[in-house]
């Protein structure tokens, strides 16, 4: 007979306490590791592993198991859609928490003997409409240098944290570049390489990185300045979640990583600038590449260019430079749609789940297929390869421990979480939303002999035997020469938001021809700097703002080559526009998310600004221009929209991230954060007129408690301004900074003017 849950929660209890006791001493140790990365060892700090490709240096590793108890350390009602880490005796990982106006997403530690909650860090989803099962998409990653950990949220933030789980710092990607974020949910997982953290996401933000594109972001993982952006690809198909993987080519430390342009793309790792680029799809690539010498192993499962077949795995020559031809493919096999879970190599076979759940084996010389074993119908789990074993777990909720071979694969253990029939939609805590039955999305985590299993509704620790941890093999970033010529200036901050009159100080970071580090530029005098669009002062490493709104480059030249910073001037509140002082046809250059969606134009006597609708791929569009640490303070606008075939267009405004938008078609005025999710929306019927101006206003109070109040209100512009607000929200997990904005949906134009953002009264 199956343990009701009330059993299965007892049998859990029993674990954890026969650990806990042994375990409390212990738990807030991290393994020694060197000041480089390590390459092995028994830290897990990366979904995929030590070497970033599915594999594990440990032996001893469990053969069999059973939900129920044989071999299982413990469990607990912490479930998810992404893959945990471990450093040292912590286990982290990502998934939602709360429920309704309480839901957010939620970074776990635990104690890796007993499965404990040490401790746990919540933040929230805003401007996305990501659906509430579809957050904490992506995996957390370890530093193992500091013990900090680091996540990349729905909402795109990216968020340090210690190792004890306090806020070292984080960047509002949706605010500070115009991240996208949407229904899907898909969100890439972070990585660490040297001192950068690496995200990536679709952006469009200003100036050259204006224009929508999939687009990196380097940062320092101990300060959150950006260090670089590279954007290696063309026009994106869709939104993507691939990770890098790094290895070293000719003495070149690269990271390889799909696009949503659909090419495989090879970039210098420190420094962001694109190396190589191979077009394999019509669409994007979400799965992981994996390197074997100078070989880059990849796939989809989407539609060729130069076949009638779907998917393909290719074996791609990584010393080339440039945009790949085919005399760069080693071999390729049309028609294998792996898009999802991502491959391993096991000596000279790599093993690959398709998007149906067939496991594939193939020749890594020849790409010759050798076996292939269906586990199931849909996957997207990528398997982990350890102790000469394969661990993989499969959307429908089946585990399996695999022995392969050249010639088959054995089949060590095959366990059910949970029957399919069953239509349960949350954990037994309430924390996690989740779809019918237990499945497995993610990825195993391999740490001191143990197996750490992730489904949608719990964490499993397979392996009572603990093995002692592997001595960690450090994999040490080459330095340049000495004499090496410069070939790149790397200025940090890479990007800054200013306020007039401001003093910025900034680092001159030099790099030769293969990517490797040669010096800090401290020598004033040997740097000339040079201002393209800004106006102020520029010397010994610094830069001054004169007065007034502007963007542009700050550029360093040492030697010849030059590199710049990107800097945002937008003085303190009160601001406002009315878009009077720009050219018809421009709009404001320090705009984020603008470019090509708006344009200022002429009407009615006076300047305003347009939301084209000529593109439907534009139609919508938040932007912002302020700084993301503005907090208290309302936003003004007068809003018009026209109307075309029936169709009339939204306009809203955005303060602290929170929005008011009156919505054409259904006639009313909406108050939200995160539209998606019903308990944080509030909707009022408004009657708005077309070509007729309104004026919207929204105020946000930061309260005690952490709570805000948000309250909004809109009337035709040519009337006075009501006395009272007409919708409010008290949000009891407030939102307590952000960028002021715009919204707008576009099915035809609508127009902005009179923009103003002052402190609240």
């Amino acid at each position: 007979m199956k343990p009701s849950i009330k059993q299965g929660a007892l049998f859990t209890l029993i674990l954890s306490i026969a650990f806990v006791v042994s375990s409390s001493l212990s738990e807030n140790r991290i393994s020694a590791q060197s000041s480089s990365r390590a390459k092995s060892g028994s830290d897990w700090a990366d979904w995929r592993g030590p070497t970033r490709d599915g594999h594990s240096y440990e032996k001893g590793l469990p053969e069999k198991w059973s939900p129920k108890g044989e071999n299982l350390l413990w469990k607990a009602p912490y479930g998810g859609r992404s893959a945990p880490i471990v450093m040292g005796n912590r286990v982290f990982m990502f998934n939602s928490a709360g429920d309704g106006a309480n839901m957010q997403e939620r970074v776990l530690a635990l104690n890796a003997d007993t499965g404990r909650k040490i401790w746990e860090y919540r933040f929230n989803v805003y401007s996305s409409d990501v659906a509430t099962r579809r957050i904490a998409w992506s995996a957390p990653v370890g530093d193992p240098t500091t013990g900090n950990v680091y996540v990349f949220g729905a909402a795109d933030e990216l968020v340090a944290l210690s190792n004890d789980g306090k806020l070292l710092w984080n960047r509002s990607l949706t605010d500070e570049y115009g991240a996208w974020t949407t229904h899907g949910g898909r969100t890439a997982s972070p990585v660490i390489e040297g001192d950068l953290v690496i995200v990536s996401t679709i952006s469009e933000g200003w100036g050259d990185n204006g224009p929508r594109a999939h687009r990196f972001y380097a940062f320092d993982k101990r300060t959150g300045e950006t260090v670089w952006i590279s954007k290696p690809g063309g026009r994106p198909y869709d939104t993507v979640y691939p990770t890098p993987v790094a290895a070293t080519i000719n003495g070149v430390r690269l990271i390889f990583v799909g696009g949503a342009d659909g090419a495989e793309n090879a970039l210098k790792a420190q420094t962001g600038e694109p190396v190589w680029n191979y077009p394999m799809t019509k669409r994007g690539i979400n799965n992981c590449a994996v390197v074997k010498d100078t070989t880059v192993f990849a796939s989809h499962s989407e539609e060729n260019y130069d076949t009638n077949e779907m998917g393909m795995l290719v074996a791609i020559d990584a010393t080339g430079k440039g945009k790949l031809g085919k005399d760069k493919i080693k071999w390729s096999v049309a028609g294998f749609r792996g898009g999802y879970s991502s491959p391993v190599i096991d000596g000279d076979r790599l093993y690959q789940l398709d998007d149906s759940a067939v496991l594939n084996a193939f020749d890594i010389n020849t790409g010759k297929k050798l076996w292939e074993k269906s586990l199931g119908i849909s996957q997207r789990a990528s398997p982990v390869f350890a102790d000469g074993k394969l661990y993989i777990g499969s959307d429908n909720g089946k585990f399996y421990i695999l022995k392969p071979s050249a010639t088959g694969v054995e089949v060590l253990s095959e366990n059910e979480l949970e029957p399919i029939d069953k239509i349960d939609t949350r954990t037994e805590e309430g924390d996690d939303l989740i779809a019918s039955n237990e499945q497995i999305l993610a990825s195993v985590a391999v740490s001191r002999g143990r197996i750490y299993l992730v489904s949608t509704k719990n964490i499993y620790a397979i392996g009572k035997k603990k093995n002692p941890a592997l001595p960690a093999a450090p994999e040490k970033a080459d330095g340049a020469p000495a004499g090496a010529a410069v070939a790149h200036v790397q200025v940090v901050p890479a990007d800054l938001v200013m306020k007039p009159g401001e003093t910025a100080k900034f680092r001159v970071r030099l790099f030769d021809d293969h990517g490797r580090f040669i010096r800090e530029e401290s020598n004033a005098a040997s740097v000339a700097w040079t201002l393209e669009g800004l106006k102020g002062t520029a010397q010994n490493n610094q830069f001054t703002a004169d007065a007034g709104t502007q963007a542009g480059k700050l550029k360093a030249t040492v030697g010849g080559v030059t590199g710049s910073a990107s800097i945002r001037v937008i003085p303190s509140l009160p601001f406002a526009e009315n878009f009077e002082s720009l050219a018809v046809g421009a709009l404001p250059r320090y705009w984020i998310n603008a470019v090509p969606k708006y344009v200022v134009k002429e009407l009615d006597g006076g300047k305003v600004l347009q939301k084209n609708a000529d593109n439907p791929a534009f139609q919508r569009a938040r932007s912002f221009f302020g700084p993301t640490d503005l907090s208290n303070y309302t936003v003004e606008a007068d809003v018009l929209a026209t109307e075309k075939r029936r169709q009339m267009g939204d306009a809203g405004v955005v303060a602290q991230r929170y929005q008011l938008t009156l919505f054409g078609n259904s006639q009313r005025l909406e108050l939200t954060s995160w539209q998606i999710e019903p308990a944080r929306t509030i909707k009022k019927p408004f009657e708005w007129k077309r070509d007729t101006w309104y004026r919207l206003k929204l105020e946000v109070a930061n309260l005690p408690g952490g709570k805000a109040r948000v309250r909004g209100k809109a009337w035709a512009a040519a009337e006075a301004e009501p006395a009272g607000w007409m919708i409010e929200y008290v949000d009891p997990i407030a939102h307590k900074r952000g960028s002021p904005g715009i919204f707008a949906y576009a099915p035809s134009e609508v127009f902005f003017d009179n923009i103003k953002v002052a402190p609240n009264k």
